[in-house]
């Protein structure tokens, strides 16, 4: 016998009845809402499909009157979010988060992953979030659809506030890069990073295409796993 996950029962579409006046720059913008986290208000979260991780940063937490002491400790970093470096987390703390509409509304507890990065966003909700509350979002009319205890809750956001938060991002990226610590970033990653035209030992060429006049080739691993 199958087994159903809660609020599996609901169903979800998208037809023209949600479809905005206008999609400015289709895909392009950044699916952000508003929601509220134990008991604040917060403008600015981001839904993030393609994270494992719900975050939220110190700074948030400080704006919300949660003191860092009651963080749990965690020994497991991030990694992919920069280039061969892992970042630890400051802490791990569970928090309440509601979706709610004029007439609906949903609430779960999420665990988050405390960091002290500089933010954009108040808070990142990843994957963890979408199958608690089995969301469903539109990236494309920029909608969040979740099951309420009384039917369907949506939860847009407009292409302004995408946008902004958008243009925030590209500055704080300029400013790492303005700084100094992208250099070191950079020194950091290139040293560890193998030279595949001397390396001779675990890197080869061959070539792509014998056939081929040109003689492209590409570097390959000689200590790669059978997989």
């Amino acid at each position: 016998m199958p087994t159903f996950l809660w609020w599996s029962e609901a169903t979800i579409t998208f037809d023209q009845i949600d479809h905005p006046k206008s999609i400015p720059h289709p895909g392009r913008c950044p699916l952000v809402v508003d929601r509220i986290i134990d008991p604040k208000r917060l403008t600015k979260v981001l839904m993030d499909g393609g994270s494992g991780l719900n975050i939220i940063y110190a700074k948030t937490l400080d704006e919300i009157g949660i003191d860092q002491t009651c963080l749990r400790p965690t020994r497991a970093p991030f990694h992919s979010i920069m280039l061969e470096t892992q970042a630890m987390p400051l802490g791990q703390i569970d928090l309440p988060i509601t979706f709610r509409d004029q007439f609906n509304y949903r609430m779960e507890t999420l665990t988050f992953e405390v960091v002290g990065f500089p933010r954009t966003f108040h808070a990142i909700l990843g994957r963890p979030c979408y199958v608690k509350f089995m969301a469903i979002p539109n990236y494309t009319y920029l909608e969040l659809t979740i099951s309420g205890l009384d039917g369907v809750i949506t939860v847009d956001t407009s292409f302004q506030c995408a946008y902004e938060c958008e243009v925030e991002c590209c500055g704080h990226a300029a400013a790492i890069i303005a700084s100094g610590e992208h250099a070191t970033i950079k020194r950091e990653v290139t040293k560890e990073a193998p030279d595949t035209k001397k390396s001779t030992g675990t890197f080869k060429e061959v070539l792509i295409d014998p056939n081929n006049i040109e003689g492209k080739t590409v570097c390959v691993g000689t200590t790669l796993f059978s997989k």
